[in-house]
């Protein structure tokens, strides 16, 4: 009976650990989205609110969370651990960067196929311009915040905590 109780409780604390950092990660990459979002509205000549617009970059930063925190359970990116922590950023900010890529071809693959096209005719229709050029900003993006989450692991999570929230 006990031990049904501490795995639930185990359960509980991974779910919500898990919870934390998609929130984490949301708010950040929703932030960037939804800059990057409004400066193309603005560039482009649209000075009005587009919900659609908005709404998916917002999608995309849940979607590149998920996607972040699959990657790190599957170990990810691990290869540069043991090098400064600049260095381990920015190789995870590449492989995650090559990762995003990836999921945003198969997702237009799969909408193509959805829109009746066949496998081919999905693929032909990528632009893969805009794909590496959103890759390649979505990099740039990862790099600081790789930073950050490679500070937590070196020095854990206390320390970290006791780093940003508490007085000097």
């Amino acid at each position: 009976m006990r031990a049904d109780k501490s795995e639930q409780r185990d359960l509980k604390q991974r779910v919500t650990h898990e919870l934390e950092e998609l929130g984490i990660l949301t708010s950040y990459l929703a932030v960037f989205f939804c800059g990057v979002t409004t400066y193309g509205l603005l560039t482009g000549g649209t000075f009005h609110f587009s919900y659609f617009a908005y709404g998916t970059a917002l999608l995309n930063a849940i979607i590149i969370a998920k996607v972040i925190l699959l990657g790190e359970a599957v170990h990810a990116g691990r290869r540069y651990e043991s090098k400064a922590v600049l260095y381990s950023a920015t190789w995870k900010a590449f492989v995650f960067a090559w990762l995003v890529f990836a999921f945003h071809v198969v997702e237009e693959i799969i909408k193509g196929v959805v829109h009746r096209e066949s496998v081919s005719g999905a693929v032909h229709a990528i632009r893969f311009q805009d794909l590496f050029i959103r890759s390649f900003l979505v990099f740039w993006t990862l790099i600081p915040l790789f930073v950050v989450r490679e500070l937590r692991r070196v020095m854990g999570d206390d320390n970290f905590r006791a780093l940003f929230l508490h007085a000097a």
